[in-house]
């Protein structure tokens, strides 16, 4: 199956994983946060995001100016540059698709929004617009899972912290109530398509570090040669 195959794939299971949370599990899932697990260790445990945004504009300003002055940029700076800009368009993307679907909260926190807990709703209002409206898609899964896909695509061996980050993210928020199963489920969907895209744009994807190394190795040593033998008839002189 190709690549465009796959994604499509991807796409219809991780629909039919959003709207089955939302039909069977959004609202016992919520409940059970709300009466069971108000701990602070999941306030804390969804903030991993939170780090990434600094850094990524500390980032993108650095390859501007490398870009700018002429400089060449080695694999590990456009990984780091690919991880920027994947989180970037998926903040730009999520904030979209909240004013598309304009779900309510979990819980009332800001401006009085209409939520779960308080009112009983946790429905979609399509282009209503505001903060309290704006639930659907998780931003905080989508950054860490776009932050997470450009890592766990480029460096593999490290990949059971990408995992662990991801998970202790997706688990402090609905812990904490901040959103729906359904949420995180189509937020997560969203950032690592969006970082899929910038890896494969860029060419990250299609050779390893390990590849790259080797084949610089090569070009600094040149091609090996098989050393010359005495000819036979200028040995007999």
């Amino acid at each position: 199956m190709s690549a465009q195959g796959r994604w499509w794939v991807a796409f219809v299971v991780a629909v039919a994983a959003t709207a089955l949370c939302y039909v069977a599990f959004d609202r016992p899932v919520s409940y059970f946060a709300h009466d069971q697990l108000r701990q602070p260790i999941f306030v804390h445990m969804q903030r991993i995001p939170e780090f990434f945004v600094p850094i990524a504009v500390l980032i993108v300003m650095v390859g501007v100016v490398m870009v700018l002055t002429g400089r060449t940029l080695v694999r590990w700076q456009l990984v780091a540059l690919t991880f920027s800009a994947s989180l970037a368009v998926t903040s730009g993307t999520k904030d979209f698709l909240k004013l598309v679907f304009g779900r309510t909260w979990p819980e009332t926190w800001t401006e009085n929004n209409p939520s779960l807990i308080r009112d009983g709703v946790s429905g979609f209002n399509f282009f209503h617009g505001g903060s309290g409206y704006a639930s659907f898609p998780s931003g905080h899964t989508a950054a860490i899972c776009a932050a997470m896909t450009v890592l766990w695509m480029c460096y593999p061996r490290f990949r059971p912290i990408y995992a662990l980050l991801v998970t202790a993210t997706v688990v402090g928020l609905v812990g904490a109530n901040y959103h729906f199963l359904s949420d995180v489920v189509f937020g997560g969907f969203l950032g690592a398509s969006v970082a899929l895209a910038a890896v494969r744009l860029t060419g990250l994807a299609s050779a390893s570090p390990s590849s790259r190394a080797g084949e610089a190795d090569k070009a600094i040593r040149g091609p090996r040669t098989r050393p010359r033998t005495a000819s036979p008839l200028r040995s007999s002189k």
